[in-house]
């Protein structure tokens, strides 16, 4: 029996999921979540095989922090993301942060059924496109030697580019018309692809990458 416990912040989808998880006689949802602390709470209670975690929940902790901070708690426990909305940057995101697979929200049944599956037994699982999407990165990340610029999502080169210029986090934030917050968080995840850890670093790498218009 595979035990499962729902992370998801509408009632209706919940509620939908595991009508559908329990018409499978080896599966057992034995708890629900409405949110990321609530979610990491109720797994340390009941101890669950495998946790279903919502990506996007406005209230509360939402499904990426969620996920880090259970996987620091429960080393062992499974996590299959599940999102309505296919964006690259999260899911790699949620998998560096320990998640065993993700899932859209508008897969197919029986793919939610293999997918759960696959995670309980240890296994990974990535629907389709983000597989597509995954060995392109690679493929990428080969053409251009150790060069991890390639895994680099658009928004995190910009980003790179203006600080490169001696922008502050605040005037890029205007520039992007995004928050101050939003900038640390990607400047805070190139930092990590690019394995540098101060602003001279990814001043020097932008010029040799030609990112001002010159190089050295």
């Amino acid at each position: 029996m595979i035990k499962i416990l729902l992370v998801d912040d509408h009632a209706v989808v919940r509620s939908g999921l595991k009508m559908l998880l329990n018409t499978n006689p080896e599966i057992e949802v034995i708890g629900e979540a409405s949110e990321g602390n609530e979610g990491i709470k109720k797994a340390l209670k009941l101890k669950p095989d495998v946790v279903v975690m919502d990506l996007s929940m406005p209230h509360g902790k939402d499904g990426l922090s969620a996920t880090t901070e259970l996987k620091k708690l429960m080393p062992e426990i499974n996590i299959l993301i599940l999102t309505m909305h296919d964006d690259e940057e999260y899911l790699f995101r949620a998998i560096q942060g320990g998640a065993s697979g993700c899932i859209l929200k508008s897969a197919p049944h029986d793919e939610l059924m293999a997918a759960i599956e696959s995670v309980a037994v240890g296994d990974a699982y990535l629907h389709p496109s983000a597989q597509k999407r995954l060995m392109e990165e690679y493929l990428g990340s080969l053409k251009g030697g150790s060069d991890t610029y390639n895994l680099l999502s658009d928004r995190e080169k910009e980003v790179l580019t203006l600080i490169a210029k001696g922008y502050s986090n605040k005037e890029i934030a205007e520039q992007l018309v995004i928050s101050v917050k939003t900038v640390e968080t990607h400047k805070g995840n190139l930092m990590e692809k690019l394995q540098m850890k101060t602003r001279p670093e990814l001043v020097e790498y932008a010029v040799k990458k030609g990112l001002l218009g010159y190089g050295i």
